[in-house]
């Protein structure tokens, strides 16, 4: 047996078992009780080496190792915990004075789309600085990591379409621009109309108010002052 196998066996022994006690009770045989008629000298002379049913865990080996398991899951769920603190601490909408309903629904699913649960794709249509109506859609996970939502939620800003979006028309000009992203990949020949399709599962989220989204998705129409038309379309990652 070399180093690692045994490591491997003694994690197993002191994952098992409480206390080195209790190992020690697993160790003594029926027939051991019979003859010493004694619970703590059939514990010592397991512990000796004198009896058991198989190779002896030293009291010191498992102690240590017991001691050295409880401070790695006394570590992990400290990193748990911090990792949700900082989680929350990231979300830009936390305690936004959010009067509209657009604000609201992008604050509930901030964190979602931040920790990779859900995928949002938003659908906004407006008019731009310079009067044009111009629409998009919008990857929101993406965007929430590549732009600063403060003044989103604020209310200093408003989230409008970029050519740089998903798919982007400018209704003036005729001009439609679509773009890939690391969550999406257009396709804008299908026969269905223009889809989307999610790459961590290669499902199809359609936008198509006529047709249903697809599997694991949904259309939520957003009535909001904000704007002209809002949608949100959530697409829930199973893993």
């Amino acid at each position: 047996m070399d180093l690692e196998d045994g490591l491997t066996a003694l994690d197993k022994i002191v994952t098992q078992f409480n206390t080195y006690e209790d190992y020690l009770d697993s160790q003594v045989t029926d027939e051991d009780l019979y003859y010493l008629e004694d619970e703590d000298l059939a514990h010592q002379l397991v512990e000796l080496g004198g009896r058991g049913t198989g190779k002896v865990v030293k009291r010191g080996d498992f102690e240590a190792r017991k001691a050295a398991i409880m401070a790695i899951r006394k570590a992990a769920v400290e990193a748990a915990k911090l990792a949700e603190r900082t989680q929350k601490k990231t979300l830009t909408s936390t305690s936004k004075d959010l009067q509209d309903n657009f604000l609201k629904a992008l604050a509930v699913r901030e964190e979602d789309n931040r920790n990779g649960k859900v995928s949002s794709v938003i659908f906004i249509r407006d008019r731009n600085s310079h009067g044009q109506q111009v629409s998009a859609y919008i990857d929101y996970a993406h965007r929430l990591k590549t732009e600063d939502f403060e003044a989103y939620f604020n209310g200093k800003k408003r989230l409008l379409p970029r050519p740089t979006d998903l798919s982007f028309y400018n209704w003036n000009s005729n001009t439609a621009i679509c773009n890939s992203t690391p969550n999406y990949q257009v396709i804008a020949d299908n026969p269905d109309g223009l889809v989307f399709k999610y790459k961590r599962d290669s499902k199809i989220l359609k936008v198509d108010p006529k047709a249903p989204p697809g599997d694991d998705s949904t259309r939520t129409p957003i009535d909001t002052e904000l704007y002209t038309q809002a949608v949100i379309f959530d697409h829930i990652f199973r893993g």
